[in-house]
């Protein structure tokens, strides 16, 4: 058989082109934060990961604009050999200080820190344990690894327990989960976690790729609760409320040591450019001196949610800027997106296998640059598209 059979059957993506209902790879001609610009049409953007809008601020564009003029646009090498700028180093304390751990270490995309994390650290015999929700990097690291992997339902700490309780005591074992999920915009329950993992011997790691910036006073998920010393690794990516692009993992020195060493994803790849490491270090240092971001954020995040359980809409359990409208149809919730679209507002389908079949939605997500005016505008849109459409 060809190989490449499958690839000329695949005519799902392009029928829906020429129906002019594909709903991805959109080439924007603009991106101004809270607006973009597709062919002359302007869209209020509720549909981007810029949670307190520091992508267009001008003190982080400045930022990397004098990277680029002092260091050039690459570095043309890796972390492990020429790759590494005192930048690097800096921003590696300075996250490590701001997240409440001893050490960080900076990969070239958030993608790659879990991969190389994980891999890194799980041998054979060790046992990897993701909640089913997890993100795709976590489960794609957790294959790569020679650990044996092992699955929960999503947020279900019974079984999660049955699960720990079935592992041997003598291997190690650590345990994964989204802090703030990207689709439904819930947060994992790390009191109830982190008991679990310490009395079954495990490590637990917390992706905060979309919990950075947002939850815990921009600090994340741990600092959320108020239990940053429970949690043994800290992980985020610079591709949200970083303004920027890459990521880090932060633990305990000699853990971070042994995977700055071993994690083949930041020994084999290029480092990160010096201008998304400068906007990166300028997007932290806002962070820390305007807090009122923050604030802002969960206000719009609040003012959204009433909004949107008002007009009798299905959110789902969020409690955060991510808010998900569910529709639990496939082509229902492509057309009304395309409605939303049409009407001048930017959201993104989500379609199994990304959500478990039954619960397919309009991810939804906010920043704290957007105003009351355009809130009201976007629910006055879903309210009609949603009536028309026999939603609400």
């Amino acid at each position: 058989m060809d190989l490449f059979a499958k690839c000329y059957g695949f005519t799902e993506a392009k029928q829906a082109i020429e129906a002019g209902i594909y709903p991805y790879f959109i080439p924007l001609t603009e991106n101004e934060g809270t607006e973009a610009v597709f062919r002359g049409h302007r869209l209020i953007m509720c549909g981007s990961n810029n949670y307190l809008g520091l992508t267009t601020d001008p003190r982080v564009r400045q930022a990397a604009i004098e990277a680029i003029q002092r260091y050039g646009t690459s570095c043309t090498g890796s972390r492990f050999l020429n790759g590494t700028l005192e930048m690097h180093e800096h921003l590696e304390h300075e996250l490590a200080e701001f997240v409440g751990k001893e050490a960080a270490l900076v990969f070239s995309t958030g993608m790659q820190v879990n991969l190389g994390t994980i891999s890194a650290l799980m041998g054979r015999g060790d046992y990897v344990i993701l909640d089913k929700e997890d993100h795709a990097s976590i489960v794609d690291g957790a294959r790569l690894s020679f650990g044996d992997v092992k699955r929960f339902e999503h947020q279900d700490m019974a079984e999660l327990e049955r699960v720990l309780a079935r592992l041997p005591e003598d291997r190690g074992k650590l345990v994964i989960v989204d802090g703030l999920y990207s689709m439904e915009g819930d947060i994992a329950p790390l009191p109830e976690l982190a008991p679990l993992c310490k009395k079954y011997g495990a490590r637990l790691m917390v992706d905060d790729a979309h919990a950075m910036g947002v939850l815990g006073q921009g600090r994340g998920t741990a600092a959320h609760f108020g239990m940053t010393d429970e949690v043994d690794l800290i992980m985020s990516t610079f591709s949200k409320s970083f303004a920027s692009l890459g990521g880090f993992i932060a633990g305990d020195e000699p853990v971070i040591h042994y995977i700055k060493h071993h994690a083949r994803s930041l020994i084999f790849s290029a480092s990160i450019p010096p201008p998304n490491a400068a906007a990166a270090l300028a997007a932290l240092k806002i962070m820390r001196e305007e807090p009122e971001r923050v604030e802002n954020l969960a206000k719009i995040a609040d003012y959204m949610r009433a909004g949107y359980r008002q007009l009798g809409f299905n959110i789902g359990n969020s409690t955060t800027p991510i808010i998900p409208v569910i529709i639990g149809e496939r082509m229902l919730t492509v057309y009304v997106w395309k409605r939303l679209f049409d009407e001048g507002v930017f959201v993104n389908p989500v379609l199994s296998p990304g959500v478990q079949p039954g619960r397919e939605l309009l991810r939804t997500s906010y920043m704290a640059t957007h105003t009351i005016e355009q809130m009201d505008r976007v629910l006055a849109i879903f309210e009609k598209v949603g009536k028309e459409t026999g939603l609400i």
